[in-house]
């Protein structure tokens, strides 16, 4: 096992232990003196300073080693309450039994009442405290959820694509915080990731596709906000058939803004990609010029136009550039360069890397989920500029950096760079605007979603990396076939020629997708 790099969070928790096991030795020594003075008089050999030090010293190495080897600082945020308290309790024994077997073979044998007392008081102490934290933070949660709910008035949120890698994510947090939920996807990797709260009675699955006008305006129907995550994502997935890329990505995102305008929905969020960046040397904002390289990014970037020129007071889209997502959600992809690598090391023995030069911005699939509540929560006059980048400063990485960084957390693995590489991207993102200006920062590092998915896959959670299941191009190629899609809706034609009039507009649009 190789040691992670300490976050700033982990380090305050940590020095909060620290204190509470020395008041608790302090408590403990000062009650036992006062006690030895009632009865005997004197009893100073407890407040010689070698020995507070000694024994001060000896508990915190003790104690904080065993508090980390039982997950306080890496793993508590997943426990349940009861079984944190039980974990808390566990550790906190064994730490005080081998501190007081260290100070019996040291020959300072400590006195069983006070260890006792030392012990009990930590126990509490430390409980109390998370119990405290645990609290606090509900109680600004709910604070925050008023504040919104007054400023905005958003609660009953259409949800198009929300069993995909992101919105498998999202859909337990916005039924979390109470939004009713309308779930408008067509399932076509399955219902799966949305099982765990499939029955949630704030949540309403509408099975079909949102390229069908009919179904689109009777989801939109009652809705106070639309988040729009449906697409074909990814280079090699759209490129598999550039006229089906064309009328779900760009086509379909148009009919959709176009009937929530209609209906007189306000707050429009829509998932892009940081890849409209494309290739470049330089540190890119939301205000840098855009150089795709692939037929998504174009996809992407000509949506966005069409949403920026519908936008108005009554209509204000929110344009979210996501950096490369990691991390494991309800629908989680092994496509994806961190999971993939962090999948390669554990189960191949090979950390193989492809230009490990090109720059990326990486962000936890649930810290895209949290940026999309913050964007669907912010008053209209915080999105007046509409475009945000996804993502955090310090999560700007090569790709060969992502190769040293899971080579350290999995020494045993060989790493391997490779000079051939088919992706031209290159591209380092700032995320101040939506640092500053939705407040948004992330709650996982890389080197969490990396022992993320080893913990999946030690644990069993995670198979087969390799099945098509986890790729958006293989299960498109083998499993559905962008031509079943087409034969299985006829309507398609149909539905250009409703929403584009017909072919002289969707080549305009298809063209906007091609060359931008």
């Amino acid at each position: 096992m190789t040691m992670r790099k300490l976050t700033w969070e982990q380090a305050v928790r940590a020095f909060a232990d620290l204190i509470i096991l020395n008041a608790s030795l302090s408590a403990a020594l000062l009650f036992q003196h006062l006690e030895c003075i009632r009865l005997h008089g004197s009893c100073s050999f407890l407040f010689v300073p070698s020995f507070l030090v000694r024994s001060a010293t000896l508990l915190s190495v003790i104690g904080l080693s065993t508090f980390a080897l039982a997950g306080f600082y890496t793993k508590g945020r997943a426990y349940s309450s009861r079984y944190k308290l039980l974990v808390i309790l566990q550790a906190t024994s064994v730490a005080f039994l081998i501190f007081a077997t260290v100070q019996y073979v040291l020959g300072l044998p400590f006195p069983r009442l006070t260890l006792l007392s030392a012990w009990g008081i930590c126990a509490i102490g430390l409980a109390g405290a998370r119990m405290w934290a645990l609290i606090w933070k509900r109680v600004l949660a709910m604070e925050h959820q008023e504040i919104c709910v007054e400023d905005v008035h958003v609660r009953k949120v259409l949800l198009i694509g929300g069993a995909g890698y992101i919105g498998s994510a999202l859909l337990p947090k916005l039924l979390a915080r109470g939004y009713k939920v309308r779930l408008l996807d067509m399932f076509i990797y399955g219902d799966e990731p949305i099982a765990k709260v499939a029955g949630h009675p704030n949540l309403q699955i509408i099975k079909s596709d949102f390229r069908k006008v009919d179904q689109v305006v009777r989801a939109m129907q009652g809705m106070e906000a639309v988040i729009h995550l449906g697409a074909i994502v990814g280079d090699p997935a759209c490129a598999l058939d550039e006229d089906l890329t064309v009328e779900i990505n760009l086509i379909a995102t148009r009919l959709l803004a176009e009937v929530a305008k209609g209906h007189g929905i306000s707050r429009f969020i829509f998932a892009s990609t940081c890849s409209v960046y494309g290739a470049s040397d330089e540190l890119l904002n939301e205000r840098s010029a855009l150089n795709p390289v692939s037929l998504y990014a174009r996809s992407k970037i000509a949506s966005e136009r069409v949403l920026l020129e519908l936008q108005d007071e009554r209509f204000r889209p929110v344009i979210l550039r996501f950096g490369t997502i990691y991390g494991l959600s309800g629908r989680t992809r092994f496509d994806l360069v961190v999971n993939l690598l962090a999948a390669k090391a554990i189960i191949d023995g090979k950390i193989t890397v492809f230009g490990s030069d090109q720059w990326r911005p990486f962000v936890h699939v649930e810290d895209a989920a949290k940026a999309v509540i913050l964007a669907l929560e912010s008053r209209p006059d915080v999105v007046r500029d509409p475009i945000f980048n996804v993502g955090s400063d310090e999560q700007n990485r090569t790709v060969g950096q992502i190769g040293e960084l899971i080579k350290r957390i999995v020494p045993e693995a060989d790493l391997l760079i490779s000079d051939s590489n088919s992706d031209r991207r290159n591209y380092r993102v700032s995320f101040q605007k939506i640092r500053t200006v939705l407040r948004f920062k992330p709650e996982w590092q890389l080197e969490d979603g990396v022992q993320q998915v080893i913990d999946a896959i030690y644990s069993g959670q995670v198979q087969s990396y390799s099945h098509p299941k986890y790729s958006n191009v293989r299960y498109l190629a083998e499993e559905i076939n962008p031509e079943m899609l087409k034969a299985q809706n006829g309507w398609v034609e149909n539905l250009l020629e409703q929403t584009v009039n017909g072919e002289g507009r969707r080549q305009k649009y298809a063209t906007a997708a091609y060359g931008s």
